[in-house]
């Protein structure tokens, strides 16, 4: 069997979650690489949206950023950025977004601005973008997150982007008609949210990670489903595929000659 690393086993695992039907709202990073992966393996027909407006793209390598032309050169069409926003985003028309995180909470809420206070911060981080439109506009919400305390902790320092905000109906009692935050996927665990409370509970541990694995990486009390199950394995498809979009990637990046 075919040795894999923890973040690879992450995102294979989240772009497991993507079929030939969704319309993906892409986050840069670890979901843009999900996101891909699927595209290149079991959804040919997925169809992939970046904050740029590029729709329907195709990357022959994963962008640094939104404004990357590898997403524009490859997409079925962009459109202005208010356009990508107004019509597609928030007219309903996205079914998944697909969002990273600096901090997170066990109701979904992240935080991408600010690390301490507001005013005088440890570590001022890029901001939202189009993150806090996506969270509430979306159809639903996949996360990908390494764990670590200082990641996945009780209260975080500042509200981006909302997920369920105090749990239970919030998101309704606030006008909001969107799901949510529907899937959690770490280098440790597959998470979904409870049905009443919407906690993030854990549904299935990856290959050799323990529960004392997962609670020693999360700042709060984690919740484990009673039917909690072990993630399948990567495939040598999946692995092959991600690794060479990673290789493929490394070498445009660093300018050197992509092999034919």
């Amino acid at each position: 069997m075919t040795d894999f690393t923890p973040n690879e086993m992450m995102t294979i695992a989240a772009a497991r979650q993507l079929s030939n039907d969704d319309v993906c709202f892409v986050g840069i990073g670890a979901p843009s690489a999900a996101c891909n992966v699927a595209r290149l393996t079991h959804a040919p027909d997925i169809t992939l949206i970046y904050e740029s407006g590029t729709i329907g793209t195709a990357p022959d390598v994963l962008p640094l950023s939104i404004g990357d032309g590898e997403l524009c050169e490859t997409a079925l069409c962009t459109v202005a950025v208010p356009e990508m926003f107004r019509y597609w985003l928030m007219g309903g028309r996205i079914s998944i977004g697909f969002l990273g995180a600096a901090q997170l909470d066990r109701f979904g809420n992240i935080n991408t601005t600010v690390i301490g206070d507001y005013n005088q911060p440890k570590v001022r981080l890029p901001g939202g973008g189009g993150a806090p439109e996506i969270a509430t506009s979306c159809g639903e919400i996949y996360i990908t997150l390494k764990q670590a305390t200082r990641s996945m902790v009780d209260k975080i320092d500042f509200y981006t982007s909302f997920g369920h905000g105090e749990g239970g109906d919030h998101r309704q009692r606030l006008g909001l008609k969107t799901k949510g935050p529907t899937l959690l996927i770490t280098d440790l665990a597959i998470w979904r949210p409870d049905h009443e409370t919407k906690e993030f509970v854990v549904r299935s541990l990856h290959r050799g990670v323990t529960r004392d694995m997962v609670q020693e990486t999360c700042g709060w009390k984690v919740r484990f489903a009673d039917d909690l199950e072990e993630t399948p394995v990567p495939t040598a498809e999946e692995l092959g595929t991600l690794r060479d979009l990673q290789a493929r990637t490394t070498a445009a990046h660093n300018g050197t000659k992509r092999a034919a």
